[in-house]
C-alpha cells in the first residue's frame, strides 16, 4: 500500500519525520497542500479518507465533484469528523452557547447531512453515513489528549454527552457511470479590439 499524506497545516518535511518514526517512510510520502487545490491527476487513487478536516471545505456544492475525480471508478472516498447528531435548527442549544462561536458551528452537519450532500451530486453511492454511538466520548478523550487547556470545549462535551454532539463517518463509492470533468482553472480567450457600446 501507499499512501499520500496530505496536510495542510503541517510542512511535509515535519510530517516526514512522523512517518520515519513510525517506520512506515517506504510507502507513505507527505504532502503539504490545500484540499482545494490537490496536485494530483485524475483516478490517481483507489481511496481517498480524510480524518477530521472535510467540514472546512467539502461543505462546497462543487468540491466533490473536483475530488471524486481523483479516486478511480469505483473507488472508495470516506470521510471521518466531528459533527452533529442531527441539524441543528433554530436557537442554539442553551449548553453550546459558550462554545457556539461565529466560525465554529456552522461548518459542521450531521451525518443524514451530509448523505443527503453527497447523494444528489450523483457521483458516488454512499454505502455508510452514521454517526458514531461513543463519538463524542473519542472527541472529548482526544481533546483531553492533545489540548487539555480546551475548558470550554471540554465542559461543553461533557455537558452534551452526545445529545448534539459526536463523529460522524460518511463512505461512498465513486459511481462506474459518472461522468467527471477536469475543474475549470481559467477561460482561454483570444482578445479582440472592438467597441463597448455598439
Amino acid at each position: 500500500m501507499q499512501v499520500w499524506a496530505t496536510d495542510l497545516w503541517f510542512s511535509a518535511s515535519e510530517n516526514l519525520q512522523r512517518i520515519r518514526d513510525a517506520g512506515v517512510d517506504d510507502g507513505v510520502f507527505p504532502i503539504h497542500a490545500d484540499a482545494r487545490a490537490l496536485p494530483y491527476g485524475a483516478e490517481f487513487f483507489d481511496v481517498i479518507v480524510s480524518i477530521d478536516s472535510f467540514y472546512y471545505y467539502g461543505t462546497d456544492d462543487l468540491y466533490l465533484s473536483d475530488l471524486a475525480r481523483l479516486v478511480k471508478p469505483g473507488g472508495v472516498i470516506g470521510i471521518a469528523a466531528v459533527g452533529w447528531t442531527r441539524e441543528i435548527d433554530g436557537p442554539v442549544p442553551e449548553h453550546l452557547r459558550a462554545w457556539w462561536t461565529q466560525d465554529r458551528p456552522v461548518c459542521l452537519h450531521s451525518a443524514a447531512w451530509w448523505r443527503r450532500h453527497w447523494e444528489r451530486t450523483d457521483i458516488l453511492d454512499v454505502e455508510l453515513a452514521d454517526t458514531m454511538p461513543d463519538g463524542w466520548q473519542r472527541w472529548l478523550d482526544w481533546l483531553k489528549l492533545i489540548a487539555p487547556d480546551n475548558a470550554t470545549e471540554i465542559a461543553t462535551l461533557e455537558t452534551d454527552r452526545g445529545s448534539t454532539m459526536g463523529y460522524v463517518r460518511v463512505v461512498g463509492r465513486r459511481r462506474l457511470d459518472a461522468p467527471l470533468y477536469e475543474p475549470i482553472a481559467s477561460v482561454p480567450a483570444q482578445y479582440t479590439k472592438a467597441p463597448l457600446l455598439r
